[in-house]
C-alpha cells in the first residue's frame, strides 16, 4: 500500500442547526475538518497508511482536532502546534438540498504559519501519495511553503494529488489569485475540480482547451465533479463518465473530500506511485471501478452531516443505492 500524506488546513467546522430557512434558535456543533485533513481521514478509514502535515494551534481546538484525526486513524506525528495563532474555524449553514455557505475565521489562523522548515527530514525520500488543495495559498509565505513542498515531493518520486477546493471568502477580498493555482496545478500528477471551480480557473478558454493544455504540461488524470451529476475524467488519450448514486444529501461539506479520499484509496490499496501511474491509468476497467467507489464514498458522505464522521469505512458503502 503506498503511504498517502496530506498537507494544509485542519480546522473546526461550526455547523448550523438550520436548514434552509427554518425558523427558531439557531446552534452550532463542532466538527472536525479541512479538505486535506478530510481526505486524509478519508483514506484512514478505509485501513489505509495516512499521515497529515500541518500546524494547529496549542488551544483547546487544535486538540480537539489532533485527537479526532488520531481517534480516525490518521498518523499525527508530524502535526505542529502553535501558540501565535489560533485554530481556523468555519461557520456552515446549510440550505434544503445541504448544499453549504462557508463564514471563515482565517486569517489569522495556525495553519497558515506552516514554513519549510517544520518539514520533517526525510519525509519524501520514499514514494507516497501527496495531497493538496488551494487553501494553503492564500497567503504570500504559506503559498511559497506550500509550492516548495509540492516540488519536494515531486523530486522525491512522490505522486502529487491537487483538489483544486476553491473558496474565495479565504482569499484577500474575495479574490481567487487563478495564475498562483495554475502554479500548484502544475506540480500536479492527478487534479480533481469541481465544473464551478473549472470555469473559474478557465476564464474565456473553452473547457476543451483548458483540459488540453493542462495535460499537455504533465498532468496525467483531471476529474470534474459536479454535485450530484456526472464525474468526467479525462487523460491525453481517454474520456470516461460515471454517474454517482442518486441520494438525499444531507450535508455536503465533506462530499468532495470523501470523492477524491476514495479515489487515493484505490491508488494506495493498488501500490500505485508515480512510476506506476502511467499503467494503472491505462487499465480502463480499474480506473472506472476507482472512479465509481470515489462517486460512492462521496454519495455516502453527503447523506451525513459534518465532516470526519461522515466520512465511510471499510464496509459502509454494501448498502447503498448503485
Amino acid at each position: 500500500m503506498t503511504p498517502i500524506i496530506a498537507f494544509g488546513e485542519a480546522l473546526v467546522d461550526m455547523l448550523s442547526s438550520r436548514l434552509g430557512d427554518d425558523s427558531g434558535p439557531e446552534t452550532f456543533t463542532p466538527y472536525a475538518g479541512g479538505a486535506p485533513a478530510n481526505a486524509a481521514v478519508a483514506c484512514a478509514r478505509q485501513g489505509l497508511p495516512s499521515v497529515f502535515l500541518g500546524m494547529i494551534g496549542d488551544d483547546r481546538f487544535g486538540d480537539f482536532l489532533v485527537d479526532e484525526l488520531a481517534r480516525y486513524g490518521v498518523d499525527t506525528q508530524y502535526v505542529m502546534r502553535t501558540r501565535e495563532a489560533r485554530t481556523a474555524l468555519a461557520f456552515v449553514s446549510r440550505d434544503a438540498q445541504g448544499e453549504r455557505r462557508f463564514d471563515f475565521y482565517r486569517p489569522p489562523a495556525a495553519d497558515l504559519l506552516y514554513r519549510r522548515e517544520h518539514l520533517p527530514s526525510g519525509i519524501f525520500t520514499e514514494p507516497a501519495l501527496v495531497h493538496l488543495c488551494s487553501n494553503s495559498l492564500t497567503d504570500a509565505a504559506i503559498a511559497s511553503t506550500t509550492l516548495d513542498l509540492a516540488s519536494i515531493a515531486r523530486r522525491g518520486g512522490s505522486l502529487i494529488s491537487v483538489d483544486a477546493n476553491l473558496r474565495p471568502p479565504l482569499w484577500p477580498r474575495g479574490e481567487i489569485d487563478t495564475a498562483l493555482v495554475e502554479q500548484l496545478l502544475d506540480r500536479a500528477h492527478l487534479i480533481k475540480l469541481s465544473t464551478e471551480e473549472l470555469d473559474a480557473l478557465r476564464g474565456d478558454r473553452g473547457i476543451d482547451e483548458w483540459i488540453s493544455a493542462r495535460l499537455a504540461k504533465g498532468t496525467r488524470l483531471i476529474v470534474i465533479t459536479d454535485g450530484p451529476g456526472p464525474v468526467v475524467a479525462y487523460q491525453a488519450d481517454r474520456r470516461l463518465q460515471i454517474t454517482p448514486p442518486a441520494v438525499s444529501a444531507v450535508d455536503t461539506t465533506a462530499a468532495g473530500d470523501a470523492f477524491i479520499g476514495g479515489l487515493l484509496a484505490s491508488l494506495s490499496r493498488d501500490d500505485v506511485t508515480c512510476e506506476t501511474l502511467a499503467d494503472w491509468l491505462a487499465d480502463e476497467a480499474r480506473l472506472t471501478d476507482a472512479l465509481t467507489f470515489a462517486c460512492r464514498c462521496g454519495a455516502f458522505a453527503a447523506m451525513r452531516a459534518g465532516a470526519f464522521v461522515s466520512l465511510p469505512g471499510t464496509g459502509d458503502l454494501n448498502d447503498l443505492p448503485a
